[in-house]
């Protein structure tokens, strides 16, 4: 069933808010408290019905009710004060009012069509199965199920995934399954599987990725945290795995294309962003060029390789080391504003924007790229990192640590996390607070060794403490990485006229001169 109002679109089967043909990212919650407004629609709903319909009866506070109904007034275009979808009536309760049509397809087109054809499954295919509740109290199971079906949500917004809906996946809950029969009678590549345990105060969870044809574990991972709060922890888990299991597919995906005698677009683009996660040194940025511009060669309009090429541009544009940074930095811009003409509601592209407007002295409108970014995608984990940093550009380098540490607290072993942590590295070196920074950045440089403009940076702030042996050793580490980095070019990128940025630029080239660092 689709319920379609203005230019969107409910899809109950696929458990999907659509505008046009993007999928709208909303919690298991807000899909379900907007599904049954616009089922209900005929008459006003009163708060109560609203936590039976959603949330079973629980206990839920007024603010988290209203959290959850600001939220799906917000992705489909509402707001509080305009009401001109949901409207709130004092004392009564709430009430969709918006014109609604009821599409009701047979439910085997609510299945993706892409790659359904021939045998092969199609690629980044997974079914979440239901995670099992292993802690011996079934009021747990709402929890446990919340999770399983948030990570289904979640990871239907990696690009190019095919993600079993959840409807099809829960017919396997409390059975034991044989992954590869799971795999044979879905058509798809993955299963994710996990289990939840609750004990006292404390919860543990184990998540394991399989190769649903070979039954070959990939990936594991157990988390174990106090129970505070069982909404925020589901939150936070589910960001978790989301982000780690993107990069987990993809370089699966990438190490399968590496085997394909006849690659198409969408192998190379996996290979393509497989080099990109490996880090931004000079050979993973040429060699990430190259699979997208392959891929492109196949199919000119695969998005997922335009933003990657335009990621690559602003890599490099960024990197300080060649003199035609302006140039790539601009061939970026114009390529994800193409993107978003395609595509207006790609979180990747907004990020891609945002990044090449920080870099070319427009910091606040990238944060503001980077924050639609995280509207459209909330588990987006590398947008808190990106805010970070982008603040840092305005004079508001006080608050980059404080991204950084969200963006870790989200995803701890996240792909980028060596970038996350030079960033936090170089806002304490604009403060002037040097030793916090080269704490920050060795745990950078340990994180990633390949990252050259970590290395640059801890010989800055190496060389302001004093330590120039150290320094000098360091500088000469990121430049065999990128012999290309000069002050002269970084001093020439002009990236922020702000005040209190330039003042701490001028700290740092302090430190670079100490260091050895070429003028240019």
């Amino acid at each position: 069933m689709r319920f379609l109002f203005e230019d969107y679109a409910l899809d109950t089967d696929r458990r999907e808010l659509q505008r046009a043909t993007d999928v709208i990212v909303v919690a298991p919650q807000v899909f379900d408290l907007l599904e049954y407004l616009i089922r209900n629609r005929e008459r006003v709903v009163s708060k109560d019905d609203l936590i039976n319909a959603v949330w079973k009866g629980r206990i839920v506070s007024d603010a988290a009710l209203t959290t959850r109904l600001n939220a799906a007034r917000s992705a489909i275009g509402d707001t509080g004060e305009r009401q001109h979808l949901i409207k709130t009536l004092p004392r009564k309760g709430f009430r969709f009012v918006g014109a609604v049509q009821e599409d009701r397809r047979p439910a085997n087109q609510a299945v993706d069509p892409v790659e359904r054809t021939g045998d092969a499954p199609p690629r980044l295919s997974i079914v979440v199965l239901p995670f099992a509740n292993l802690s011996g109290d079934r009021e747990q199971d709402y929890f446990v199920d919340g999770v399983t079906e948030s990570l289904t949500t979640d990871l239907s917004r990696i690009a190019g995934s095919f993600v079993i809906a959840r409807h099809s996946a829960v017919s396997y809950k409390d059975r034991a399954v044989d992954v590869r029969q799971v795999g044979r009678e879905l058509n798809v590549r993955y299963v994710l599987e996990g289990s939840v345990q609750r004990s006292g105060k404390r919860l543990r969870m184990n998540v394991q990725l399989i190769d649903a044809r070979s039954g070959q574990h990939l990936w594991a991972e157990r988390f174990e945290k106090p129970v505070v709060d069982l909404f925020d922890m589901q939150d936070e888990i589910v960001s978790r795995l989301a982000g780690t299991l993107g990069a987990q597919l993809i370089e699966a995906e990438a190490r399968r294309a590496e085997r394909t005698l006849h690659p198409d677009a969408m192998d190379l683009c996996f290979q393509g962003r497989a080099w990109l996660m490996k880090g931004i040194s000079l050979e993973c940025v040429t060699q990430a060029r190259g699979f997208f511009e392959r891929s492109l060669e196949f199919d000119s309009g695969n998005v997922e390789a335009m933003i990657g090429l335009a990621n690559v541009d602003t890599v490099v544009g960024g990197s300080f080391t060649t003199d035609d940074g302006p140039a790539r930095l601009a061939a970026a811009e114009a390529m994800v504003n193409k993107v978003l003409s395609i595509r207006p509601n790609s979180a990747s592209a907004h990020m891609a924007r945002g990044w090449v407007q920080t870099f070319t002295n427009r910091a606040a409108q990238g944060i503001r790229e980077f924050e639609h970014a995280l509207a459209l995608a909330p588990n987006l984990v590398n947008a808190h990192a990106a805010l970070g940093f982008a603040k840092s550009y305005i004079g508001r380098a006080t608050e980059t640590e404080g991204h950084i540490l969200e963006a870790l607290r989200l995803s701890p072993r996240d792909v980028f996390a060596y970038q996350w942590a030079c960033f936090a590295g170089v806002a304490k070196l604009l403060l002037g607070s040097d030793v916090e920074a080269v704490s920050w950045l060795r745990r950078s440089t340990e994180a990633n060794r390949n990252f050259h403009l970590a290395h640059i940076s801890l010989a800055a702030a190496l060389a302001l403490t004093g330590a120039l042996d150290e320094a000098r050793t360091a500088a000469r580490t990121g430049l065999a990485l990128n012999s290309g980095f000069t002050i002269r070019r970084l001093l020439a990128a002009q990236q922020s006229d702000n005040p209190i940025y330039l003042a701490g630029l001028q700290r740092l080239c302090e430190g670079w001169r100490l260091a050895g660092v070429p003028e240019g």
